[in-house]
């Protein structure tokens, strides 16, 4: 069986492709990736061929292409800026997005001549090039996936399917007319408009070289763990602004390295805890840490989570999997885009709490209140537990093998 797998975003889009590409590969199937030279090392030590055949871009580089609401988005509340970043993030894929990709990677595509797509979530141009080539296409764990409802961009679709020659479509569930993969189950689920999903076991060992640095194990252990991040792809827009990349967004975005000081403040009042916290290469320039507090770069989170008592983090989707994989317990201080829904998905499940005053204060409060409420702890074991009763990812395999013929 041939596999194209499209890839896009940041590096953790990648990431959780890699367990089902794996299995894919151990049992002896052809996996194509077509991803951005920026995303080309999360695949290079696996056995797939990889093509850098879709230029480096960001969704924010269409945003001047589609039409919102009138009046200052700075005036806007929280919430109405994240319905208008919803409603141009749905225009963009399944529009000028859409176009980018069909011009990258159907050339691609003609030649390898697959018998199953596995997409990107954002990748909504894969959807009609299943259906030009006859063949079925998933998205791939996503948050873009999970908060996009498919009804907001099925005319703009039909647009793109007219002026290809493909048959309009009717159902909005089209986008996922063979289903999706997941790695959580459905009582767990984070897709606001969509089905139940082909559902895989989250694996804690997406990179296999993961080791934890010596400091961490000599961390004192009679006192919570604390470990908090911003992920990545916040940090990578900040890079693109900072490098002259990143055309103007309509929607304001948080600065990454104010959330940064911000994060690194609230720790500091955690006294009662031992605190790390991940930078992602962002300065923390004036800000002290207390002798609780660790900075580090990075390191291996999904290690990491699994002895950690308390997770601060942006509510990304890969983040989130990791600590229902983990049973550990969320704080979710959300920056953009699906980890909005995300976090109110978190406290709606019992799995830990968004944070609404973003102050350092009010970040600290929220960890107490989860560091002490013993219900959480259940909820998120029960998660676990749920998410190990999922069949492992190499069952995939035949579920896949299935699909394409």
């Amino acid at each position: 069986m041939r596999v194209l797998c499209t890839t896009i975003g940041s590096p953790s889009h990648g990431r959780a492709q890699l367990p089902l590409l794996r299995a894919l590969a151990a049992a002896g199937h052809d996996i194509q990736v077509a991803t951005t030279p920026q995303l080309v090392d999360v695949f290079r030590h696996d056995d797939v061929r990889v093509t850098s055949c879709i230029p480096h871009f960001s969704p924010g580089d269409f945003a001047s292409s589609v039409d919102l609401p009138s009046g200052d988005q700075r005036d806007m509340t929280s919430q109405e800026q994240q319905a208008a970043l919803t409603e141009m993030m749905a225009r963009i894929v399944s529009g000028p997005m859409a176009r980018l990709l069909r011009d990258a990677v159907t050339p691609l595509a003609r030649e390898f001549r697959p018998d199953l797509i596995l997409r990107d979530g954002m990748d909504l141009n894969a959807v009609l090039l299943a259906e030009e080539l006859g063949v079925p296409q998933l998205p791939t764990p996503s948050g873009a996936s999970n908060m996009l409802d498919p009804a907001d961009s099925l005319p703009h679709l039909n647009a793109l399917r007219q002026e290809y020659g493909l048959p309009a479509q009717e159902d909005p569930l089209s986008v996922v007319a063979h289903g999706r993969v997941d790695y959580v189950p459905s009582g767990f689920s984070f897709a606001r408009h969509l089905p139940d999903s082909l559902a895989y076991r989250q694996t804690v060992e997406v990179d296999r070289s993961s080791i934890l640095p010596r400091w961490v194990a000599e961390l004192p252990t009679d006192r919570p763990l604390v470990f908090a991040a911003l992920g990545t792809a916040l940090p990578m827009l900040h890079q693109r602004e900072d490098d002259g990349q990143q055309p103007a967004i309509p929607i304001p975005f948080p600065d990454p390295v104010e959330a940064l000081r911000t994060l690194v403040e609230a720790a500091g009042l955690l006294e009662d805890c031992t605190v790390i916290v991940a930078t992602a290469g962002m300065p923390v320039d004036g800000t002290g840490a207390a002798p609780h507090v660790h900075l580090t770069d990075r390191l291996p989170q999904p290690l990491l989570l699994e002895n950690v008592d308390l997770f601060l983090t942006h509510g990304g989707f890969n983040s989130v999997r990791e600590s229902l994989r983990t049973a550990t317990p969320m704080a979710v201080l959300p920056q953009f885009g699906d980890q909005y829904p995300n976090a109110r998905r978190v406290e709606e499940l019992g799995l830990g709490r968004e944070i609404t005053d973003r102050t350092p204060e009010g970040i600290a409060a929220v960890c107490r209140q989860i560091l002490g409420d013993p219900g959480i702890a259940a909820t998120t074991r029960r998660a676990r537990l749920a998410m190990l009763a999922l069949p492992e990812v190499a069952t995939a395999v035949d579920d896949l093998q299935k699909l394409a013929s």
